[in-house]
């Protein structure tokens, strides 16, 4: 009888833990909580999340509903003026001939009108105008700042994926070495090698380890700096990069880029856009030139009689006709032909230094890729068989090794630096579609 309560208490216990492992899985997917998997952003989506986070980015933006507020302000119309009076009011106290009722009817004088300035040159015209070029101006600008972002996310992208081709490599290198050192410490338990070598490959060990404890850093910093511009808040602490990091070789003539940016460039057509803009503000100054008119008009009841008044003003321009202004408008407008030549000139400039950079590092990475990381490689492991079987001094063998490391190690950076001339060379032409 005990025997078979123990058999039931038993089969309860196993029902109720497979019951809560069951739970413990299923549960979380049950309330839409999936569990956490790292998150791995490739160059794409880390370019997107930039554009859709990166506060600086989004400060920038406000700009441009600052601009249309201004439109909103331009495009406003004076506003009447509304004027009322009552004088020869009788103090508190004052005795007055014939009673309060008749002396304010009698005595006193009340006005009452309305005023309106009628603008004339068509400024509010004019003002909506230099408003809305403005607005055009800082729509460019702040694609221009996209286009900036790009570049710095793109650089940063692949100052990550060199940082992590680098710990792989020291972690290879680090993992390999743990093996001569193995070896060592057999050889010299048996004879086979002097305390003296085998002190020195533990020295070397030392080296591995350092270059992997580096290696992590320098991911851990470039994730960092990533991070802060694709916005903190919009990647998770655990996030990773992902995607190739291989060299892919441009088939595109340097004429036909400096064509393509010329049409494309954001920072070009802002200053294009600056000539309109500073013709704008010039009618605008000639405009604020003529004198604009008033026109009001006024109900007085003065000593029982009740008369209507109407009256024009207007400015005399004897002296300040808004010269000044339009002078230095005038010579706005030569300022912005100039700068726009400028930026044109910068354009052709930019392209062509971002296009002569990708050719010359994709030529270095040719030069690893056209036989030197195998021959290094094929150093490496010739010292490293002939060194575990006694055939090669510690020295060459050590050698070989650092030989090794520095053109891996080379090539990546070659590699990497060719990767950030091509974003370079986008950021240039204006555009992510290169051939």
């Amino acid at each position: 009888m005990k025997a078979k309560r123990a058999i039931m208490h038993l089969r309860k216990t196993i029902v109720h833990a497979a019951g809560a492992f069951v739970w413990a899985v299923l549960a979380p997917s049950a309330f839409g909580q999936a569990p956490q998997v790292p998150i791995r952003l490739t160059l794409d989506q880390a370019i997107q999340l930039a554009l859709q986070n990166n506060h600086s980015l989004l400060a920038n933006r406000t700009n441009i509903p600052q601009n249309l507020a201004n439109e909103v302000t331009a495009s406003l119309r004076p506003n009447p003026t509304l004027f009322t009076d009552w004088e020869y009011l009788p103090l508190p106290g004052v005795s007055v001939n014939g009673g309060l009722a008749g002396y304010l009817h009698d005595s006193t004088e009340g006005d009452i009108g309305l005023s309106y300035l009628f603008e004339r040159g068509q400024k509010r015209q004019h003002r909506l105008r230099a408003a809305k070029d403005a607005t055009a101006v800082t729509r460019s600008l702040v694609v221009d700042n996209e286009r900036t972002l790009t570049f710095q996310v793109a650089q940063l992208f692949y100052d990550v994926q060199l940082a992590e081709s680098t710990l792989d490599l020291a972690n290879q290198d680090l993992k390999s070495f743990q093996t001569t050192v193995d070896i060592g410490e057999r050889q010299y338990k048996v004879g086979a090698i002097s305390q003296n070598d085998y002190l020195q490959i533990k020295l070397q060990l030392a080296q591995f380890q350092t270059n992997v404890e580096q290696a992590v850093l320098s991911r851990d910093q470039a994730l960092s700096d990533l991070r802060q511009q694709l916005g903190y808040e919009s990647v998770p602490a655990g996030y990773d990069v992902a995607g190739p990091f291989e060299y892919q070789p441009l088939t595109v003539k340097i004429e036909d880029l400096q064509t393509k940016a010329l049409l494309n460039r954001p920072d070009l057509r802002a200053a294009q856009l600056g000539i309109t803009t500073a013709n704008s503000n010039y009618e605008l100054a000639k405009a604020n030139g003529k004198q604009d008119v008033t026109v009001s008009g006024n109900y007085s009841h003065v000593n029982g009689i009740s008369a209507v008044t109407f009256s024009v003003s207007v400015p005399l321009p004897i002296f300040d006709r808004n010269q000044g202004n339009i002078a230095q408008t005038h010579y706005a407008v030569t300022q912005a032909q100039q700068q726009q030549l400028q930026a044109r000139g910068q354009v052709m400039d930019d392209v062509r230094d971002a296009y002569v950079g990708a050719q010359s590092n994709g030529r270095v990475v040719q030069i690893y890729r056209s036989g030197v990381l195998d021959d290094a490689k094929t150093s490496r492991d010739i010292s490293e068989y002939s060194y575990h079987r006694g055939a090669t001094a510690l020295l060459d063998f050590l050698v070989a090794l650092r030989n090794y490391d520095a053109i891996e190690l080379s090539y990546r950076q070659a590699l990497a630096a060719y990767l950030t001339a091509t974003e370079q060379l986008r950021e240039a032409v204006g555009s992510r579609s290169l051939p």
